[in-house]
């Protein structure tokens, strides 16, 4: 509230007056030099210097009570000033809250238009990434594999680029969070020390200094995890953890649900004995893989693989030691070729193949003669007798040993046949 201005004092006019009337007197004084005159002049002195003297220190009064005025008002200034910076901060932290939901609101309806497993793991990651909207973090989804139980890349984005990582089956963070079930906010890799940052350093191909992570849970069961990483220090904050856990929270009823369908799915695509996917499944995607690879100007390779002297185990033991064999090998290779986008199939008898996305010639026939060694290396128990078995495979790489999938598949039997003639349990490339 405003004060009303107050009237000037008597003292003030009579100051004012005073300094009229004084050089008046001087010269009457001056003039008549009548003593009388003198000690008026030395009265109306006296007084004027009272008068100035009180006027001075009412002067001085106003100007402290001015100043304390002052003080106050500024006082009142910075603390309305940090009302209004907290009200700004309040209704930014409001807008972004709402352009947050708005945004999982638009990601939950994506997620429900996709059925497709990889659709929706690669929907999820690409939306995750641009909610995070920077092109220095790297988001990995991890799924726990539906037939073997080991912790998987379901996919990996970098900036909308599909990128691939050397840690497939997680490190020491994804570890803990599977292990505690809790989200983890690292703000600094190299001082938490929670963490061995040189064994992780040596299990990744790329730095990384901080991260969050959650869980992804559907009642009591784990599907996986989602992870942002980056190489920077203090990139993440606690509000980006619970952003990214809600995220996992919303998402995870989606992947479950296409976890169910693929598997409904598989049903009629996999072989009952062995449980692998059958000839036919394997002819759709491996139209969908070379359409790819084209896109991508990548190499994919192709493995045929045979049971040498099946016949003679179905002679010598029967057929259902013939199908305990088959089930054996069939765990071999899937436990083998586990990686995301390797199919293994079933393509007919005793004869197997394996699609390899994103794989060299080199690499397909490195990872043959591993799981040929396996095979090779497995005791199987048939009527109480122990016994071996070994397999020949071939291998073909498109684009660069076949141009359409037809010939791919040609290629790769031709190649077996001389592994058969070479003397079985051999790997030969086409």
């Amino acid at each position: 509230m405003i004060a009303k201005p107050k009237k000037p004092s008597f003292k003030l006019y009579a100051l004012v007056a005073a300094s009229f009337l004084l050089p008046l007197v001087g010269f009457f004084v001056y003039a008549t030099r009548n003593p009388a005159a003198f000690l008026f002049l030395a009265f109306a002195l006296a007084v004027n210097i009272v008068l100035l003297v009180s006027f001075h220190r009412r002067l001085q009064k106003k100007q402290s009570v001015i100043v304390l005025q002052k003080e106050e008002y500024f006082e009142k200034a910075n603390l309305l000033k940090g009302e209004l910076e907290r009200e700004a901060q309040t209704i930014e932290s409001f807008r972004r809250k709402i352009v947050s939901y708005s945004q999982l609101k638009d990601l939950t309806e994506k997620l429900s238009l996709c059925l497709n497993l990889q659709e929706t793991s690669t929907t999820l990651s690409l939306e995750v990434d641009k909610l995070f909207g920077d092109k220095d973090i790297t988001v990995i989804l991890y799924l726990f594999h539906s037939s073997t139980g080991e912790l998987g890349i379901s996919s990996s984005q970098k900036g909308q680029m599909q990128v691939s990582l050397k840690a497939k089956k997680g490190d020491l963070f994804d570890q803990w969070v599977v292990k505690t079930l809790n989200p983890l906010l690292v703000e600094d890799a190299k001082s938490d020390f929670r963490f061995d940052i040189e064994k992780i350093a040596s299990e990744e191909d790329r730095p990384i200094r901080s991260l969050i992570s959650a869980p992804m849970l559907v009642g009591d069961k784990t599907l996986g995890i989602l992870r942002v990483d980056s190489a920077l220090a203090q990139y993440f904050t606690t509000d980006d953890l619970r952003f990214l856990r809600t995220i996992a929270d919303l998402t995870s009823v989606a992947i479950e649900n296409a976890q169910l369908y693929q598997k409904v799915g598989e049903m009629a695509i996999r072989d009952g004995l062995t449980g692998l996917y059958l000839r036919r499944h394997m002819m759709e995607r491996l139209n969908e893989e070379v359409s790819r690879e084209l896109r991508r100007g990548r190499e994919l390779c192709f493995l045929m693989i045979d049971l040498d002297r099946f016949k003679q185990y179905n002679d010598t033991f029967g057929h259902t030691a013939g199908d305990i064999v088959l089930r054996t090998v069939a765990g071999i290779l899937t436990g083998h070729f586990s990686q995301p986008g390797d199919l293994v199939c079933r393509y007919g008898g005793e004869e197997f193949c394996v699609l390899l996305p994103d794989c060299s010639k080199a690499r397909a026939v490195e990872l043959a003669d591993e799981v040929r060694t396996k095979v090779q290396e497995q005791e199987i128990v048939l009527r109480r007798q122990k016994t071996h078995i070994t397999v020949s495979i071939g291998v073909a790489s498109f684009p660069k040993d076949a141009k359409v999938k037809e010939e791919l598949i040609y290629k790769a039997d031709e190649a077996l046949y001389k592994a058969k003639e070479g003397g079985r349990n051999k790997v030969v490339p086409a």
